[in-house]
């Protein structure tokens, strides 16, 4: 599924050559969240895979910003000991306002916003309704 999240970038790090084909880049996003009379504060890391580590090079510490990004999960085994590890997966970053932090999902499971296509003129209405 796809999410957006938006918030003031705090943190930027350096690119890591994982192996000889792949590589990754991490950001941290500070997001708040105005609940009762009170201001939560959570700061949300980043990946960027590949070929679009560059991408957060067109901002700077203290810029608000959007992240386009999925949830990616994984399962692996060492010594007999189960680990599960989960990334935020950044694919789109673009200027946004502070005006309205939070996190939002914005699609279906699997697609990517500009992926999905409306339903088909011709699809069944069978709601009960």
């Amino acid at each position: 599924m796809a999410y957006e999240a938006q918030g003031r970038l705090v943190a930027i790090y350096e690119t890591v050559q994982r192996s000889e084909k792949f590589r990754t880049r991490e950001f941290v996003i500070e997001i708040n969240e105005e609940i009762r009379d009170r201001t939560i504060t959570n700061y949300v890391k980043f990946q960027l895979v590949q070929d679009r580590t560059a991408i957060i090079d067109n901002y700077k510490i203290g810029d608000s910003i959007k992240v386009h990004f999925n949830i990616r999960g994984s399962k692996w085994e060492r010594n007999g000991q189960i680990n599960y590890i989960s990334n935020l997966d950044a694919w789109r970053i673009e200027p946004a306002s502070l005006s309205s932090s939070s996190v939002t999902p914005v699609g279906m499971p699997g697609t990517a916003p500009a992926a999905m296509a409306p339903p088909a003129a011709d699809a069944a209405d069978d709601l009960p309704f």
